[in-house]
């Protein structure tokens, strides 16, 4: 009996690679973009959910723009915190198991050693807010769910900082990377690879899923360039020297602590997992 699947934010970097995934691996999936539902939209959202009863509900909808929701808090809350909301109360009714995917950005990053899922949370701008506003609901109105944090994704869908590496490479021979900012990169296919892996239990709980390994922004730049094959000088600056409106956590390293315990596999080195982007790529 194969299993129905529902994606929110469908036409996403990460919502477009778990619909293939999950379409590759036998799952019956529908797969929702904003156009189709919003999930701001309390009543549409009962609608659709009710219509299709779907064992299993991935939520990777959000307001991902860090910057613009330092000028528009309620946009940011209205669609991180009460579009979860909205999807979480019907995702119960139903009987569904609920992924949310959150993000790094719930640390404040003043931290020096990984922050594994029990480290207490305290986000510093509106797009972190509002997304550990989302995890709460998700905590506070479902019995079945993953919260699923992740951190600098990047794959073949959507803009990324790889993409964007790429891309200013073509056009210059040198650049300014910020590397006072270290974290974790995740390649889309395998953060989809650990959600499908959660889904078939009922490990329930919090997971930080993202590839293996530490860097800044500065070592990823550099590590894209040369995988890549390409000779562009890469230079390190600091987070002074390019403002921008929402702050950034210096230090957004995961630890795997949850993935470990529960026996699940701990995603690939980055490293291999950017070579793996680039080759599919070419």
């Amino acid at each position: 009996m194969s299993q129905t699947v529902l994606i929110t934010g469908a036409n996403g970097q990460l919502g477009k690679e778990l619909v293939e995934l999950f379409s590759e691996k036998g799952f019956d999936v529908y797969g929702f973009g904003r156009d189709k539902m919003d999930v701001t939209n309390q009543e549409q959202v009962k609608e659709i959910i009710h219509r299709i009863k779907p064992n299993i509900v991935l939520h990777s909808a959000a307001h991902t723009k860090v910057d613009l929701a330092e000028s528009e808090p309620a946009q940011a809350f209205a669609i991180n915190a009460y579009g979860t909301r909205n999807v979480a109360v019907v995702a119960e009714q139903v009987g569904a198991k609920l992924v949310y995917v959150s993000t790094d950005y719930v640390f404040d990053g003043t931290g020096t050693e990984p922050y594994h899922e029990f480290s207490p949370t305290s986000p510093l701008g509106v797009y972190g807010k509002s997304k550990l506003a989302g995890e709460q609901f998700v905590r506070d109105l479902h019995s079945q769910f993953f919260i699923v944090r992740t951190s600098w994704v990047y794959g073949k869908h959507g803009g990324n900082f790889v993409k964007t590496m790429l891309k200013l490479g073509e056009e210059r021979k040198e650049l300014s990377v910020v590397a006072d900012q270290i974290g974790c990169p995740t390649y889309t296919l395998d953060l989809a690879m650990t959600i499908l892996e959660l889904v078939q239990t009922e490990k329930y709980g919090v997971y930080h899923v993202s590839n293996s390994g530490q860097c800044s922004w500065y070592e990823f730049a550099k590590a894209i360039f040369e995988e890549a094959g390409m000779d562009v000088s890469v230079n390190p600056c600091t987070t002074a020297d390019f403002p921008r409106p929402a702050p950034r956590p210096a230090y957004s390293v995961f630890k795997h602590m949850s993935l470990e315990i529960n026996s699940f596999l701990i995603p690939r080195d980055w490293k291999s997992g950017l070579s793996h982007f680039l080759n599919t790529i070419n």
